[in-house]
């Protein structure tokens, strides 16, 4: 590795040389979507040869008992691994990523690349109910991020390389550029200016193209759209909107009671125990719920709800349509809950695609329902499958462009455009109303760590206090008099105001050079006069461990003071002046936005 160094370091000065920045960044921005793919493949490739050595057909008299059992297993392993191998802590693909974003500068730890190809496959492959296009995502950005890192590349550039990777992990995912692309900016944020729209477009094209070298031109979704949009369908789609923004509201309610029921336990071997029994016993009872769930989307858009629903304790009832109805119903109810636990009990996946079998459950049960009613309605049941996956997108994960334009390729067209824009904007209309960030966002959000389209909480977001926090300030004891100030204090410093704190460094109050001016001159005023006499109170405090910058900046303007003290862990620190703040702010500002 030595020997190569002085290698790299010659190309990177005849980088330096003969390639200008801009064309570097997209022949990056290749790169990344190129690793993106091969990440994506050998996430789908692994997780199928798991399934594959853990056929449920070769056992069809212990089948039961292999849907309790197998993922029980597949989160005992993961548990394992991670303690053994992976002894750092592993978030969740997509929210993790976005504050590796927001407060770590784009800064990805390399094992976490290794970590979801592992870890995933196995929580997925043993049927555990989760998706693979979170860990996808994840494992892009890590690739993204480290390639930048590599090269030496600005957090600005850093951070748009891991919103290629992850438009690229997407793209692979599903074969789907253009959603791809649209995903990237909606959930990561990141403008659509030409700077930008070029990596993103060729990342998205390198991926898809790595992704049909190696899978062919299988998708996951086959399906060709045969019944067309009908204008006499569209009072059905508009209830379809409130139904999947009331289902998306469920589905993020749940995903944080759940969450918040299991954080209660400080042992993670006690989360495994509960949450694996609980996944196991929900899997023996709806089958369905096993793994990500592609078979039961692709049987219900093939019209085929036998083979969707599987072997449950009523198969012998599956002519009767209500019993199928009911059914779907109870899988679209348990999805939700079924993936948040695996989630709890340690399992690595993503949250999409069972957003998307959720969606697909509820969209046929609504069409199901209108066809057997009695009242002489028929529509197609394919149809609202497919936009019942647009309209849980949509509110569940904030995205309703992502929503409408994947659902619009998958198809291989566009004629349901119409029904997937209604269906997107009532349920993330309505979603946003009640809960007003994604599963993704939302905690992020909570803490002020979350990046948006807004140039100025971004660049505020994006500033590092411990850069703007100045600590050659002279502190002062409240017990000492005028001269000892004038001697160690005012001719040792060239500022104009003092921190008084006590012998254990707690903050008392400010000294300023004001305060003193007309008696400083004055001998009478040298033995007599103490600092706790003369000091005043600060107009404000920042704590240093709950204040972001946001809140600092409405300090400073609601209290009109230039200097404001910091308190780190109950202890003076430091101070904070208004105008090295709006210094930072400013050329923060200019790289945010160049």
């Amino acid at each position: 590795m030595t020997r190569l160094k002085p290698v790299f370091n010659k190309f990177l000065i005849w980088r330096y040389k003969h390639i200008s920045e801009r064309q570097f960044i997209y022949i990056l921005s290749i790169i990344v979507g190129f690793l993106a793919g091969i990440g994506t493949v050998l996430l789908k490739n692994f997780t199928h040869y798991i399934q594959l050595l853990l056929d449920l057909n070769l056992f069809k008299s212990f089948r039961g008992s292999l849907y309790f059992i197998l993922p029980i297993i597949g989160l005992v392993l993961v548990f394992f691994i991670k303690k053994r191998f992976f002894k750092k802590q592993l978030g969740h693909g997509i929210p993790d990523t976005l504050y590796a974003i927001s407060k770590k500068s784009g800064i990805i730890e390399r094992y976490k690349i290794f970590a979801n190809l592992i870890l995933a496959p196995i929580t997925a492959g043993f049927g555990g109910s989760v998706g693979l296009q979170g860990p996808a995502v994840s494992t892009g950005a890590a690739f993204g991020s480290n390639v930048a890192q590599l090269f030496h590349m600005n957090t600005k550039t850093r951070m748009l390389l891991i919103g290629c990777a992850a438009a690229g992990a997407m793209a692979s995912m599903f074969k789907a550029p253009i959603a791809a692309l649209i995903f990237a900016m909606e959930v990561f944020s990141l403008d659509l200016a030409f700077t930008s729209l070029i990596p993103l477009l060729l990342a998205s094209v390198a991926a898809v193209i790595t992704s049909y070298f190696f899978t062919g031109t299988s998708v996951l979704f086959s399906f060709e759209l045969v019944d067309k949009f009908e204008i006499s369908d569209l009072l059905f789609y508009i209830f379809l909107g409130l139904g999947t923004g009331i289902a998306s509201v469920y589905f993020s309610k749940i995903y944080f009671s759940i969450t918040r029921f299991f954080n209660q336990f400080k042992s993670t071997l006690v989360r495994l125990i509960i949450g694996a029994l609980a996944i196991g016993v929900m899997l023996y009872f709806i089958p369905p719920l096993y793994g990500e769930g592609y078979g039961l989307i692709n049987n219900l858009l093939k019209g085929n709800h036998v083979a969707a629903i599987g072997s449950t304790p009523f198969n012998s009832n599956l002519d009767n349509v209500w019993v199928v109805i009911t059914l779907l119903i109870g899988i679209t109810v348990f999805k939700a809950i079924a993936m948040t636990t695996t989630f709890a009990a340690g399992g690595v996946g993503g949250i999409f695609i069972p957003t998307l079998v959720m969606g697909s459950a509820l969209g046929n049960v609504y069409a199901k329902i209108i066809n057997n009613i009695g009242l002489g309605f028929h529509v197609s049941e394919s149809n609202f499958t497919l936009v019942g996956m647009t309209g849980l997108m949509a509110g569940v994960l904030h995205a309703p462009l992502t929503a409408i334009f994947l659902i619009a390729e998958i198809t291989g067209g566009y004629e349901l455009f119409v029904p997937l824009m209604i269906v997107a904007a009532i349920s993330f209309a309505l979603t946003r109303y009640f809960i007003s960030h994604s599963i993704y966002t939302l905690e992020l959000a909570e803490r002020g760590e979350l990046l948006t389209h807004d140039k100025d909480k971004n660049t505020l977001l994006l500033m590092e206090l411990d850069k703007i926090i100045e600590t050659d300030f002279i502190s002062i004891h409240p017990e000492m008099k005028l001269r000892e100030v004038l001697q160690k204090a005012v001719a040792q410093s060239n500022r104009n105001i003092f921190p008084v704190v006590n012998d254990k460094n707690v903050f008392k109050g400010v000294l300023l050079l004001d305060d003193i001016r007309k008696i400083m001159f004055d001998p009478n005023f040298y033995d007599s006069l103490s600092v706790h006499t003369i000091m005043q109170n600060a107009p404000d405090i920042i704590i240093y461990e709950k204040d972001d910058m946001q809140t600092i900046m409405d300090k400073f303007e609601s209290c009109g003071a230039w200097n404001l003290p910091v308190i780190k862990n109950t202890k003076y620190y430091g101070f904070i002046s208004k105008s090295k703040m709006l210094t930072v702010y400013r050329n923060k500002l200019i790289e945010v936005s160049s």
